[in-house]
């Protein structure tokens, strides 16, 4: 029986990895310089359809690293949760920034135009989505719902196929332990993986069943790979890891991580212009760069402090 997170991206006190919230600091917009630029916290992060920049949501807006430099959004402040990126959209959920005169929670929004400008898309004063997770060239959108809302009557997994319209519930059966994180197929949008405190769990019927592809150990940030084959994962077993599974045959590859200590692996991401990129963001609001898939690593923020 699949239980909810309880918040479990703020805290994962089972291995001592903690998420320091700190007050948000107000930053003027534009193009900052890094010593200005704080993660107060990190709520999801995403390249461009490009592959030019990374975007990175925090507590008081989006933050951008692009050719060595970090800047801000400055049209939306809000507090994005549950952000995740496609081809052609992004997709969010959250807190309005105050004065917006938005009601809150926001449900689920999307921009078109790189977090520029929003489009509500339903829920909005019902349902703030934690977990959100989006398909990059199908656009079904998967989140996990706390409580009913006036288009979910039961809590738990749900998916919109046509950007919130219509919700299907998802019965989730098989999948076990407390839900951290959820991951769409780039191009079927009936696949959906699910990272528990029990392992990592796989469904190819829209969410209704669930078989373990990891079990036994506690499964974090979650994405599936780019070319559809493999399914990227964070984990923490005396130690942080990220490893590599094959969906045809679970052939496991475990990469090397930077030295994290006790922080791991949160949100993964994948450059769609070059896929041997990859971005990871830790619980302690570090995140870092590989341009070959995990053999080096350069970090561009630490403890929430853009470098």
């Amino acid at each position: 029986m699949i239980n909810e997170t309880n918040k479990t991206h703020r805290r994962l006190s089972a291995f001592g990895v903690r998420v320091a919230l700190v007050a948000s600091i107000a930053l003027a917009g534009g193009a900052d310089a890094a010593s200005d630029i704080a993660l107060p916290d990190v709520h999801g992060i995403t390249y461009d359809a490009g592959g030019s920049k990374l975007y990175v949501a925090v507590h008081d807006g989006i933050v951008v690293f692009s050719a060595g430099r970090w800047s801000r959004l400055p049209e939306s402040r809000h507090d994005y949760m549950g952000f995740t990126g496609t081809r052609k959209s992004f997709f969010s959920s959250g807190h309005p920034m105050p004065g917006s005169g938005m009601v809150n929670p926001l449900g689920l929004m999307q921009s078109v135009d790189e977090g520029k400008t929003w489009t509500q898309r339903g829920l909005q004063g019902e349902s703030d989505f934690h977990l959100l997770a989006a398909g990059f060239d199908n656009d079904a959108v998967y989140v996990y719902n706390y409580a009913p809302n006036s288009r979910m009557k039961q809590a738990g997994i749900h998916y919109t196929l046509n950007q919130g319209f219509m919700w299907q519930r998802a019965a989730a059966a098989g999948l076990n332990g407390k839900l951290f994180a959820l991951a769409v197929h780039p191009t079927e949008a009936g696949t959906v993986a699910a990272s528990t405190d029990a392992g990592v769990f796989l469904s190819r019927d829209h969410g209704a069943s669930f078989e373990p592809l990891v079990a036994g150990r506690q499964a974090l940030g979650l994405k599936f790979d780019l070319d559809g084959k493999s399914l990227w994962y964070g984990s923490f077993d005396t130690r942080p890891g990220l490893q590599r599974i094959a969906l045809a045959g679970s052939q496991r590859e475990e990469l090397e991580l930077p030295a994290l200590g006790r922080d791991a692996v949160a949100y993964i991401a994948q450059n769609p212009a070059r896929p041997a990129e990859i971005a990871i963001a830790t619980f302690e609001r570090s995140i870092w760069l590989s341009a070959d898939r995990g053999k080096t690593w350069k970090e561009i923020a630490a403890r929430g402090k853009a470098k």
